[in-house]
């Protein structure tokens, strides 16, 4: 039987990394087992994927198309810096390809896929194909009362993004690929519900993450005595670190042996290392900077608990890896991911006043000292765990995207 094919735009893209990219690569593996893809990605990529394809005993069913805008029009952009512009650059500069790969190919489906914010443009040609938009997200709101805290740089940045999202009504792009959207896979119930009314019914709620199938494995909780805390993520303002570093800087007043990882490095890692230091707290709060793939992994294990105190969307291959190997979790509840646990498998947080937060973390970090509740958290995540692997995401992808494409051309 000839499967469908789907052209995929997915600029974060590549083997053996995490986050937005490990998404890409695994959201993509998984869609090759049920359809043919022509995936677009950055040239930068492309060295990672063909080593991986070398490797593979048999053929895969993906052709990969790379670019990347010339270097010398690109001079300005460093790391993830300039990425949103570069980006929304990418999109325009690739329209070319993407009209002429399809029709070549005959392919009916495209599929945004990476970045998942939905404020960021897409091909134009694609938009007018079946078009499959998301996962996507980016429209959650920060309160003014968590941004107050934020340095100057980071305010600046927030109140512009809260204008833009205000605004979304008035943004003719946005509303375009709302329109020809003919799926919208939301990563959180804001991004839902900024979909207009009209075009709401192509909505569904979607995360963009799963399982890593090959980190599954029990976790043997231990009475240890000292307890060790993890959080990954890069080190924006908006992830709530500063939060979490006062919410545990009072549970060690009561539980002295805590212990705090914070993994990551970023732009506000200055502020940070300023709160940790005007407390005390140095041999406490280690902050760790950026680590290999496989030191992440190493410390995940080694941890008793993980933390994500993002106050939106965010860290969700954390959580996802905490659930894969067995770890309690606390979290805040986002209205995306955070449907995936039960109350008895993470500590889900609900969003209020900074300082509520706060107290909220505090207690739930000294509830994870308790070593029957750490048992029952990590039984439940990992029975979970194994529900909600990416070979099970695959399926789901496949259902969704099929179960529209068919209604569309039933319509036709």
């Amino acid at each position: 039987m000839n499967k469908e094919k789907v052209f995929v735009s997915a600029y974060a893209c590549e083997p053996h990394l995490g986050s937005e990219i490990g998404v890409g690569w695994n959201w993509v593996i998984q869609m090759s087992k049920y359809f043919d893809l022509w995936v677009l990605t950055r040239k930068s990529n492309q060295l990672n994927i063909e080593n991986w394809l070398k490797q593979q005993s048999e053929p895969c069913n993906i052709h990969f198309v790379y670019y990347d805008i010339p270097a010398i029009l690109r001079f300005w952009k460093k790391g993830l810096r300039g990425v949103r512009t570069y980006y929304n650059l990418w999109q325009m500069a690739t329209n070319k390809i993407v009209k002429k790969t399809m029709k070549e190919n005959d392919i009916k489906i495209y599929h945004l896929l990476t970045y998942g914010n939905s404020l960021w443009g897409a091909s134009r040609y694609g938009m007018k194909q079946f078009f499959v938009w998301g996962p996507t997200g980016g429209v959650d709101l920060i309160p003014r009362r968590f941004v107050a805290y934020y340095g100057i740089k980071f305010r600046i940045r927030e109140l512009i993004r809260t204008m833009v999202i205000k605004t979304l009504p008035l943004n003719i792009g946005f509303q375009k690929r709302c329109k020809h959207a003919n799926l919208i896979l939301c990563k959180s119930e804001s991004m839902y519900e900024a979909i207009p009314e009209q075009y709401r019914s192509k909505a569904k709620l979607f995360t963009d993450c799963a399982v890593n199938g090959e980190l599954l494995q029990e976790n043997v909780v231990e009475d240890r005595k000292e307890i060790q805390y993890i959080t990954v993520g890069r080190l924006d303002a908006w992830r709530n670190f500063d939060v979490l570093i006062e919410a545990f800087c009072l549970a060690y007043q009561e539980k002295p042996n805590i212990r705090l990882d914070i993994v990551g490095e970023g732009r506000d890692e200055n502020r940070l290392k300023s709160l940790i230091r005007i407390r005390g707290m140095e041999q406490i709060i280690h902050m760790t900077g950026q680590v290999s793939m496989n030191r992440y992994y190493e410390m995940m294990r080694n941890a008793d608990v993980v933390v994500n105190s993002s106050y939106k969307e965010g860290a969700v291959t954390m959580a996802f890896d905490s659930m894969a190997m067995g770890k309690p979790l606390i979290c805040i509840e986002t209205g995306g991911y955070t449907k995936h646990f039960s109350e008895s498998s993470a500590m889900i947080l609900p969003r209020g006043e900074r300082k509520d937060l706060i107290e909220s973390l505090r207690r739930a970090i000294l509830s994870a000292t308790d070593l029957e509740t750490r048992k029952t958290m990590s039984r439940e995540i990992y029975k979970i765990a194994c529900e909600k692997t990416w070979e099970k995401k695959g399926k789901e992808i496949c259902r969704e995207i099929m179960t529209a494409y068919s209604g569309k051309k039933e319509e036709s």
